[in-house]
């Protein structure tokens, strides 16, 4: 008898196979070849999208945004119980280790479903067929005795790399440090920036309003089925990132320029307070998913394609935002591959651009005009020190924050008046509903 046809084959694999084979194509494409999580994750699902229910599909990221969390604590379990490594040539062998220990050791998925899902990606796999006894046996002892392993391994040690706790500790101290690390490993609430009555799409949707009128769900399921998407009364958006917009205050009827503006939450604040705003991002990728998404919540901006480095529309403006290019490092509770791609060290580049960025925004402010310089990043190279270096030979001036204002705690105030929130601040009694991304900002106005 002949084979049986691909599809016939995908269609006799048992349920939750092709969420598994996702999750093992996006981790090998992260960890093996480097490419950013959102790339590796939206092409690994387009290869299965027949195959894979909505909810395959979060239970998937789910898995994969686990694996790359926790990756020094799943090698650390899987070791324990290997005798000796795995072959370096092993294909796919450690990302399917991987995906099942973290479903048994963190995800709380049944064990037999984790074990004989690995085993049969192992025998369907050429390069893979010669570990399915190996994983069998090994994630076998990973359900039965790998959360006493677990519990002796340090996560922040184990997960966060070296280079990155020693910078934290040098900027904030050792405790600060840690409390930012094991923040950095949560899993993040679901923001939303709403264009009016916060509290009322907080009832709506079960979630609670931030002293910075952000709606914050714990819970939330796939975001295009909650209700208020589809007319466009909100935009998901970190608390921490729809703060450097609202430094500027009341923007109605002011020409206000949004610089490395994609994917547009930013903009989308601007239009919706009433500015009159031009979106400038070198990415027509990204400009068409900012456009998309001014579209689908009725609000409009002036796109401009170009670099931000050199752009001159030939006018001023009352106010520019810049929210700059950076290591991402107050984000890695959302995108924890921050924490493996292997990264040449490429600070003074970007501590460069930076610097070039902020000296062309300031060109573009109108004397008495206001510009907010910003970055999603922990590291002060890339926040304090840009601004410290700029206003030393410029002819712009520190504003200060007032704490409270914009819902603005005053803990995340620094003492030169400046923005700077952790991942550890805003704690809450539910652990789903704590934290926010690490973000700096300074607000600038050019002397008259």
């Amino acid at each position: 008898m002949p084979p049986p046809h691909r599809d016939q084959k995908a269609r006799a694999r048992p349920s939750g196979y092709a969420a598994r084979e996702l999750v093992v194509e996006c981790l090998a494409a992260v960890l093996d070849r480097g490419r950013p999580l959102d790339d590796a994750f939206d092409a690994a699902a387009g290869m299965h999208a027949e195959a894979l229910p909505t909810r395959d599909r979060a239970f998937a990221r789910l898995i994969v945004m686990t694996v790359l969390r926790r990756k020094g604590q799943l090698d650390a379990v899987l070791d324990a119980f290997l005798e000796k490594p795995l072959p370096a040539k092993g294909g796919l062998i450690r990302p399917i280790l991987l995906s099942a220990a973290a479903q048994l050791l963190f995800l709380d998925t049944p064990p037999h479903a984790a074990i004989s899902l690995a085993v049969d990606q192992c025998r369907d796999n050429t390069k893979t067929q010669r570990f399915a006894g190996l994983a069998n046996a090994v994630l076998r002892r990973v359900s039965t005795t790998g959360k006493e392993v677990l519990a002796g391994i340090d996560a922040v040690a184990a997960n966060i790399p070296a280079r990155l706790l020693e910078s934290w500790q040098d900027a904030y101290g050792a405790d600060t440090a840690r409390a930012i690390a094991e923040a950095s490993l949560a899993e993040a609430a679901l923001d939303l920036s709403v264009k009016s009555d916060a509290h009322a799409w907080a009832e709506k949707l079960g979630g609670v309003v931030l002293s910075t009128s952000t709606v914050r769900l714990a819970r939330a399921g796939r975001v295009e089925d909650l209700p208020g998407y589809a007319e466009g009364a909100w935009w998901v958006q970190d608390a921490a990132a729809a703060l450097p917009s609202r430094m500027l205050g009341a923007v109605r009827d002011l020409e206000v320029a949004d610089l490395c503006a994609a994917p547009g939450g930013k903009t989308a604040e601007l239009a919706a307070a009433g500015a009159r705003v031009t979106a400038v991002d070198f990415s027509a990728v990204r400009l068409r998913r900012l456009s998309e998404n001014l579209s689908r919540l009725n609000l409009a901006a002036d796109i401009v394609e170009a670099d931000a480095t050199a752009w001159d529309p030939g006018r001023q403006f009352d106010a520019v935002l810049l929210d700059a290019p950076c290591s991402a490092t107050g984000t890695i509770r959302r995108h924890p591959d921050i924490l493996r791609l292997k990264r040449k060290d490429d600070t003074s580049e970007r501590v460069a651009l930076q610097r070039r960025l902020i000296a062309q925004a300031a060109r573009l402010v109108k004397p008495g005009g206001l510009l907010v310089y910003g970055t999603c990043s922990l590291e002060p190279e890339e926040g304090e020190r840009i601004v410290d270096r700029f206003l030393a030979g410029s002819d712009m001036d520190r504003v200060p924050l007032t704490p409270g204002e914009a819902g603005i705690d005053g803990a995340w105030v620094t003492a030169q008046g400046d923005l700077r929130t952790l991942p550890c601040h805003l704690p809450n009694a539910d652990p789903a509903l704590a934290g926010i991304d690490g973000f700096f900002a300074a607000r600038l106005r050019k002397r008259a």
